[in-house]
């Protein structure tokens, strides 16, 4: 199992609205290819950001599943409607210790 964690960072006092488009027209569509684990919008550090974190089997999953999204016609429509929010993206991923993988828990210590 691994976790990307997906910040968006938006324009200022933007975060309310793009978190409303998402939810009610990006994340019926995504969810089809990926699972959220949660979503955040920061207090402290680098303000005005969204964070998610989507969980895949593997990286090869994420690759695959990512590639479809890609190909899905809805997200294809949603995305230039995400796109004026943005100022900035960024992506990494987790791994948990191979003691604490499992498909019920992520990180339990």
């Amino acid at each position: 199992m691994i976790f990307e964690h997906r910040t968006y960072r938006v324009h200022p006092g933007q975060a309310p609205a793009l978190l409303a488009l998402y939810e009610r027209e990006g994340l019926p569509i995504i969810s089809k290819y990926a699972k959220l684990i949660g979503c955040w919008t920061t207090e402290s550090g680098v303000l005005n950001s969204v964070v998610f974190i989507w969980a895949y089997n593997d990286l090869a999953a994420r690759t695959a599943r990512r590639a479809e999204l890609g190909q899905d016609e809805d997200w294809k429509v949603f995305v230039p409607k995400m796109l004026p929010y943005l100022v900035h993206q960024e992506s990494f991923f987790w791994r948990p210790p191979r003691s604490h993988q499992s498909a019920d828990r992520a990180f339990i210590f």
